[in-house]
């Protein structure tokens, strides 16, 4: 499997594999105070990914869908906006 794709089939470019790494280790030298490595911070990545990539994948979906929705409405309504009125 290719080592820039999770479960889902979601590819990282290496540059944002690259900087989320580097957040994650920053994430937990920071906040936790806990030294990361490279091994470890992938691990994190990936379970993210794995295991919440999925609920925000449908989210974002759900989120696009009802954003859909509304433009086709304010569509609709503009449409019969354009009607004349009949004598």
């Amino acid at each position: 499997m290719n080592k820039n794709k999770n479960q889902l089939g979601i590819e990282l470019t290496p540059e944002l594999k690259k900087q989320l790494l580097e957040e994650i280790i920053y994430y937990f030298d920071t906040e936790r105070e806990e030294k990361l490595g490279i091994i470890a911070s992938e691990n994190v990545l990936d379970f993210f990914m794995d295991n919440l990539g999925r609920v925000i994948y449908n989210k974002a979906l759900d989120d696009a869908k009802h954003w859909h929705r509304q433009r086709m409405e304010d569509i609709e309504a503009d449409f019969y906006t354009l009607y004349k009125q009949e004598l």
